[in-house]
C-alpha cells in the first residue's frame, strides 16, 4: 500500500514516519492539570517546548473535552483560541497548527484569521451540522473522531452491538459523505476514552489494524488518559511511563499520528519503533 499522505497548505506531506502532535491546552479545566496553559508566558514556553522537542503539529484546544467538562459559549472558545494562535504566529509562523474544536464557526474563524492548517473535531460533525460543509469549503485536512453524545454525556453511551463494527460503520458513512462533498484529506481518530469503557479502550488498541481498510491516516490520543491510571493507579500526572508503553503498542498496530502531552518521549518512541520495524 502506498504511504499515507495529507495536503497541508498546498504541500503533500507523507506519513512514512509517524507525526507527533503536541497538545497546547488553553483551558482552565483540562483533565491533566500539567497541560493547562493560561498566561502568555506559559503559552510561549509550551510552543517552544513542542517545537524544540520535535513536534510536527501544534494542536490548540480552547474547550475541555474531559468527561463532565463545563460547556462554554462559542465566543469564549474563540477568544481563548485567538489569544494562543496570535502567539504561535508571532513565535513560530511556519508551524503546522491544528485547532481542536467541534464548532464550524470557530473552525472557519481560526483558518481564515490565523491560517490554521488542520481542523480536529472530536464530534465527527455530530455537534455542528455545518462542520462538514465548512471543512469542504475551507479545504483543510479534517481529523474526525468517534464519540457518542457530548463531552458532558459521552460516558453514558458505552453500549455497542459490536464495538469495532459499529465504529467502522460510523467512519465508513462519514468518510463517504465527506468524499461526496469534496473533502480529500481525512484523518481518523477512534476516540480513546470517549464513549468507551476501560475494556473497550484496550480492544480498540489491540484492533487498530482493523481501520487499515480505509487507507487513511490514523490518529491515536491515549496520552495520560484514564485507561492508563485506572489500571496502574495514580493520576494523569503519574502516567508518562504508561503513556509511552501504549504509544509503542499504537505505533506497532498502525498509528500514523500520536497526539501527546510529552513530545520528546513520543518522538523517541517513534524512532525506536521505526528501528525495530527495519528488521
Amino acid at each position: 500500500m502506498d504511504c499515507k499522505s495529507i495536503n497541508i497548505k498546498g504541500s503533500l506531506v507523507t506519513l512514512e514516519a509517524p507525526f507527533i502532535m503536541g497538545i497546547l491546552n488553553i483551558t482552565p479545566d483540562s483533565f491533566y492539570a500539567g497541560s493547562r496553559k493560561q498566561t502568555e508566558a506559559e503559552i510561549e514556553r509550551r510552543i517552544e517546548e513542542i517545537v524544540s522537542e520535535g513536534g510536527d503539529i501544534i494542536d490548540v484546544g480552547g474547550y475541555s473535552s474531559r468527561p463532565g467538562a463545563l460547556d462554554i459559549p462559542e465566543e469564549e472558545e474563540r477568544e481563548r483560541l485567538a489569544f494562543a494562535l496570535a502567539i504561535i504566529n508571532r513565535l513560530c509562523p511556519a508551524a503546522v497548527v491544528s485547532v481542536d474544536t467541534f464548532r464550524a464557526g470557530v473552525a472557519r474563524y481560526c483558518v481564515e484569521e490565523f491560517g490554521v492548517a488542520i481542523i480536529n473535531d472530536i464530534a465527527g460533525g455530530e455537534l455542528d451540522a455545518a462542520m462538514f460543509e465548512t471543512v469542504a469549503d475551507l479545504q483543510v485536512p479534517y481529523i474526525m473522531m468517534h464519540m457518542r453524545g457530548t463531552p458532558q454525556t459521552m460516558q453514558q453511551y458505552t453500549e455497542y452491538d459490536h464495538l469495532m463494527e459499529d465504529i467502522r460503520r460510523y467512519f465508513s458513512e462519514k468518510v463517504h459523505q465527506l468524499r461526496q462533498m469534496g473533502v480529500n484529506d481525512i484523518i481518523l481518530d477512534p476516540g480513546f476514552g470517549f464513549s468507551k469503557t476501560l475494556e473497550q479502550n484496550y480492544t480498540l488498541l489491540r484492533r487498530l489494524g482493523d481501520f487499515g481498510m480505509f487507507e487513511l491516516p490514523l490518529l491515536v490520543g491515549v496520552s495520560r488518559k484514564g485507561m492508563i491510571y485506572k489500571v496502574l493507579g495514580g493520576t494523569p500526572g503519574d502516567s508518562l511511563n504508561g503513556t509511552t508503553a501504549l504509544h509503542t503498542m499504537a505505533l506497532l498496530n498502525g498509528a500514523d499520528i500520536l497526539r501527546v502531552h510529552d513530545v520528546r518521549e513520543a518522538v523517541e518512541v517513534a524512532r525506536l519503533v521505526a528501528e525495530y520495524k527495519k528488521g
